[in-house]
């Protein structure tokens, strides 16, 4: 049992500081781009309730007054500042220690993370999953962007993560041609089968800003996953050592 609380204390570690790190990252390096996307946002008529009235000469006033308080509803952000750094820290902990669980769980089945070098390499494979390849179908959005079906995206993503992760094991941990092929095959279906796209990709932000954008998500959360795995094998190899592995628990 004490592996388990091992596992969990490591990931809680990694992730705690991984988290808080990308947090102060997104402040300088993304928070300033969703600004001003927002801004295109509001200035390019992103809500168009107040143009339907003109548009019908028979909209009833109690029809026209029923659209205030869904926007409203919608409006809600944090304020500017610390408040909105601090939801953002948070958000970031939370998914950090579960992100972290994974690979720790996971490495561990692995063989275990022997030092902070090897959670480096593990980082990348954790990046190369969840970021890399689920971003070269469904790249990171800003406001006012159009998107595809959420239901559509969210199975697209699940589906490129698990072959991803499947085809890397293939190719990382199987020493067999057949394999490494199978695995390669894996790591591409999702893209020849193709990432659910908007009807139109008309938007009121300029591509230089989408791309800068899309640079600034993937060079974050590449810090973000480098930090995690070096910080993973550092905190693995000070509290547990040359204690057995997890897989070796199951035996």
């Amino acid at each position: 049992m004490s592996v388990f609380r091992n596992v969990v204390f490591i990931a809680a570690i990694s992730g705690l500081l991984a988290g808080v790190i990308l947090a102060a990252l997104q402040t300088y390096a993304t928070v300033p781009l969703i600004l001003k996307a927002e801004t295109y946002e509001n200035a390019g008529g992103g809500h168009d309730h107040a143009a339907a009235p003109a548009a019908g000469a028979e909209t009833t006033a109690p029809a026209a007054q029923a659209v205030a308080p869904a926007e409203e509803a919608e409006a809600w952000a944090p304020a500017d500042g610390f408040e909105r750094f601090a939801y953002s820290a948070l958000a970031n902990i939370v998914s950090g220690v579960a992100f972290a669980l994974i690979l720790v769980a996971v490495s561990e089945f692995a063989g275990g993370i022997a030092n902070w070098r090897q959670g480096v390499f593990w980082g990348f494979a954790g990046f190369a999953v969840f970021t890399l390849a689920p971003g070269l179908g469904l790249p990171p959005e800003l406001p006012a962007m159009p998107a595809a079906d959420l239901g559509a995206r969210q199975v697209w993503w699940t589906m490129t993560v698990v072959a991803t992760a499947a085809g890397l094991a293939l190719i990382a941990f199987k020493q067999s041609l057949p394999l490494a092929i199978l695995g390669v095959a894996l790591i591409v279906a999702p893209h020849i089968i193709g990432a659910p796209q908007p009807e139109s990709h008309e938007s009121p932000i300029p591509a230089d800003l989408h791309h800068s954008f899309v640079v600034a998500v993937t060079i974050t959360n590449l810090v973000f996953w480098v930090v995690l795995g070096a910080v993973a094998g550092a905190v693995r190899q000070r509290f547990m050592g040359s204690q057995g592995a997890l897989r070796g628990s199951f035996a």
